[in-house]
């Protein structure tokens, strides 16, 4: 593409940001329909933001992760319900369960590092940019084998992250 390129009166990102968001809604209402269990050794790292609109989480988390927080859905995690928009799920934060509600428009990543599968979101909402936060904190056993997103999305040859992000001219 060029500098002369025009811009587009249809919004292809924002369409092709919806149909990919829907592919994390669809697995996690298979893995609401198989009642909550996960197939094998799959496991999600879910990124959102934490101020997004329609995100509803402990205060104590607000706090600590202003801006982004990583959950992950493994072992530990109850009451899964997964609408079309959104989805909420209960999850043990240093022993004390909670209940998180995400909006399927707040998820900035998604990752199956069983099977080296990973979604990367642009922000719905409008930020200066990425921040550094902390590895998702939410009691899970084998943590210590964990990757993080960011080592799943810069895996040897990144053939299975899907990455999409289309410069907007302004």
């Amino acid at each position: 593409m060029s500098d002369d390129t025009p811009d587009s009166l249809i919004p292809y990102d924002e369409i092709v940001q919806e149909a990919l968001r829907a592919v994390v809604g669809r697995v996690l209402g298979q893995v609401q329909h198989d009642g909550g269990t996960l197939p094998g050794a799959h496991h999600f790292y879910i990124t959102f933001k934490t101020g997004a609109p329609g995100v509803a989480i402990p205060a104590a988390l607000t706090e600590r992760f202003p801006d982004e927080m990583t959950i992950v859905l493994q072992n530990k995690f109850w009451d899964l319900v997964v609408l079309e928009d959104r989805f909420s799920v209960g999850l043990s934060f240093n022993q004390i369960p909670s209940k998180l509600e995400i909006p399927f428009s707040a998820i900035t990543a998604f990752v199956d590092p069983a099977v080296d599968f990973g979604l990367q979101f642009q922000a719905a909402v409008e930020d200066d940019g990425p921040t550094d936060h902390d590895d998702a904190e939410n009691d899970a056993p084998g943590s210590e084998e964990r990757r993080s997103v960011e080592d799943v999305a810069k895996s040897e040859d990144g053939s299975n992250v899907v990455t999409v992000d289309f410069g907007r001219k302004k």
